[in-house]
């Protein structure tokens, strides 16, 4: 059974996509079955997967709507051992054809469970929002991984998610929890990125991963070569810190197995 992980953050720009792509790549590195899920009609996962966006003749967005199933509408990414199920413009008129059926917020995990023995990983790509798309994304999901930006905006926006992800808890998604917040973009030589740091270990304690994404170009470049950063360039700093991150959640999660028997 496929343990499925949002990948959220209601403020842009905060490297969530990067995350997604890069451990969806790190996850099938070692030798996991991984599906990446993109629900962000900029497509930026699809195209840093190496899929051109622009000639997809299917997506997630007919299987959000009941029109095609999960294993007719994936393809195998272009650069990475893992499977993706692509999004791109088209995406954002799901938004509305949405509000009339029945059960939307469930249309995703609805869809997933034909899947769910295929993987052993699921990565949801969310949107930068909290729209029926990322509603969608945390309705189906058994956990959140929050990337996080060590900077006074990031912790400010971080508090409105916890409450998101509480409600979508309470009232939508009882399995939802937080599997933990991934510091990224992190530059140690800022005085605010290791104060900022300090306060989200001292508040969330191991709910923050103990790996640490650093600021890092080639992780920044790989995208444009359709490439996740891990196999663009395995030697960079970035690369290995997801690497890392990708072990830790690996490990992590199989404690908890240990501990729930």
């Amino acid at each position: 059974m496929a343990q499925i992980f949002a990948v959220a953050n209601q403020k842009g720009g905060v490297g969530k996509t990067t995350t997604a792509v890069n451990v969806s790549a790190a996850l099938a590195h070692l030798g996991k079955r991984v599906l990446l899920v993109d629900l962000d009609p900029q497509g930026n996962a699809t195209m840093g997967s190496g899929i051109n966006k622009h000639e997809l003749s299917q997506s997630v967005y007919p299987v959000l709507l009941g029109m095609m199933t999960v294993p007719d509408a994936t393809k195998r990414a272009g650069a990475g051992e893992y499977d993706v199920l692509s999004a791109n413009r088209d995406l954002a008129g799901a938004e509305i054809e949405l509000v009339d059926l029945d059960g939307r917020e469930h249309r995703l995990a609805n869809a997933l469970e034909i899947v769910a023995d295929d993987y052993d990983f699921i990565i949801l790509d969310c949107p930068p929002s909290l729209s029926l798309l990322t509603l969608n994304g945390l309705c189906a999901a058994h956990g959140v991984i929050i990337p996080m930006q060590c900077e006074y905006f990031a912790l400010e926006g971080l508090s409105d998610l916890v409450n998101s992800i509480k409600r979508v808890h309470a009232n939508l998604n009882p399995k939802l929890q937080i599997v933990g917040l991934l510091r990224v973009m992190f530059d140690p030589r800022v005085t605010l990125s290791q104060q900022v740091s300090d306060q989200l270990i001292t508040h969330f304690k191991d709910k923050v991963f103990d790996a640490v994404i650093p600021r890092n170009v080639r992780l920044a470049e790989a995208p444009s070569f359709g490439q996740p950063g891990i196999v663009y360039d395995p030697g960079s700093r970035g690369s290995k810190a997801y690497l890392d991150f990708g072990q830790e959640l690996v490990h992590r999660l199989d404690k908890l197995k240990s501990e729930a028997a």
